[in-house]
């Protein structure tokens, strides 16, 4: 990542979205819980109470900001402003 920050026509912003991960992980645990009984059939009770540890354990992680995500964005001198793909 270095070497794509320094070249001298690239210019990059990032954001710190830690805390809206946590959010996302329990959401996802939200519905994997609710929609279980559709996929139970595949799948063991342990690999439920794997699944479940996952994602309680990153939420919490990143809760605690033992864990941090980053959104780095690059663009080519178009500084200060990002066109999202959408």
């Amino acid at each position: 990542m270095k070497d794509a920050t320094t070249h001298r026509d690239k210019r990059r912003t990032g954001a710190d979205i830690h805390a809206d991960y946590d959010r996302t992980l329990m959401a996802w645990l939200e519905n994997f819980d609710a929609h279980w009984d559709e996929i139970a059939d595949r799948y063991n009770e342990r690999t439920q109470r794997m699944f479940r540890y996952y994602l309680s354990i990153c939420a919490g992680a990143f809760r605690a900001r033992h864990l941090q995500l980053w959104q780095v964005v690059f663009s080519m001198g178009r500084e200060g402003r990002y066109d999202a793909p959408r």
